[in-house]
């Protein structure tokens, strides 16, 4: 249904920095914030509601809903919003966009579960092996292999991921329910990034495209899961379903999910699967520091060392990529010289 786009015209990679530290900027912020916001509606005492699936559902039909409604404004009023034709209905894009789906639930729902079982200040600690997973499965999908000292940054990135459990569970807080889908739910990301590149060539590399077909996948592949996991009961037993609180509260929720889905497929498409999961790390770094400060957590100082060492291996990881990057770069721009002479 979609034609591949031509290949964008080389830009200095000056200008390739600029655009990509922009959009990462873009993600920490909207990430911290909607993590704060989904910890509130998964476990404070003021919602109090045993359905974290409903609530990771209700955010995946609050973006495809924004999705159908960007989408009818721009058939309307092309002048006035930009949004690419497309048919969700289309039998060969549902299949085509079927295994991204099935991750992204998987990846939002392991993620909103850890959230459930674990603090702010520690669920990074799942997260951080999402570098680790993409590397294995960068290897074992797309046979690219990995260098040495990317190798070592990922053993670095395990050994401060375990000091960091076994901190964690000297803590009447720790909950190893929470810790195993921390697990699961980077394993699915690192699967979800890789996965993402190939979908938006079905989608002629349209992010917003993309947003829209997942969210309306994910919100009915959803409804079973919910029923499975005996959240209907409590769903309907909830006295505060229909309180205005309550529905402003979700609401919010679901914006910040359409808002963090929005620019993780972007961040995605302007850097690499790779990067998007360091950036991911790195973040969830600084939101521990913030979220000790705002939840008055205590932490032991090997408690924080392991903190620094994901933070530090992570750093380390990312400045090997750059330099392959930049080795590529020139090798890409010495051979364009030379075909021109």
């Amino acid at each position: 249904m979609y034609q591949k786009l031509d290949e964008a015209k080389p830009v200095s990679l000056l200008g390739k920095y600029i655009k990509v530290f922009l959009v990462v900027t873009l993600y920490w912020i909207t990430s911290i914030v909607t993590v704060f916001v989904n910890k509130h509606l998964l476990s404070s005492e003021t919602v109090s509601l045993e359905a974290p699936l409903f609530v990771t559902w209700f955010q995946c039909v609050i973006s495809a809903f924004i999705c159908f409604i960007a989408s009818l404004l721009g058939k309307h009023f092309p002048l006035l919003i930009s949004f690419p034709d497309g048919n969700p209905l289309d039998t060969k894009t549902f299949r085509k966009m079927m295994p991204l789906s099935v991750l992204f639930i998987l990846t939002v729902g392991a993620n909103n579960l850890c959230l459930k079982y674990v603090g702010v200040a520690f669920y990074y600690v799942g997260r951080s092996l999402t570098t680790v997973f993409n590397m294995l499965f960068t290897y074992i999908l797309l046979r690219q292999k990995t260098s040495a000292r990317s190798i070592i940054c990922c053993l670095v990135i395990m050994a401060g991921f375990m000091l960091g459990v076994n901190q964690e569970s000297q803590n009447l807080s720790f909950s190893l329910q929470g810790t195993i889908f921390g697990v699961l739910g980077s394993l699915a990301l690192a699967l979800y990034s890789i996965q993402t590149k190939t979908s938006l060539q079905y989608v002629n590399q349209e992010v917003w495209l993309l947003s829209y077909y997942n969210n309306l996948y994910s919100s009915l592949l959803f409804l079973p899961l919910i029923i499975l996991n005996g959240e209907l009961e409590a769903i309907i037993t909830y006295k505060s379903l229909y309180e205005l609180w309550f529905v402003i509260t979700m609401i919010t929720g679901g914006l910040c999910g359409f808002a963090i889905g929005f620019v993780t497929t972007l961040q995605i498409k302007v850097t690499s699967p790779l990067t998007h999961n360091i950036s991911g790390t790195a973040k969830a770094c600084a939101q521990t520091v913030i979220a000790t400060h705002w939840y008055q957590d205590k932490k032991s100082l090997l408690w924080w060392a392991s903190n620094a060492i994901v933070l530090l291996a992570s750093a380390a990881y990312t400045r090997v990529k750059q330099l392959e990057m930049q080795r590529q770069y020139n090798r890409s721009s010495t051979s364009s010289i030379a075909q021109k002479i």
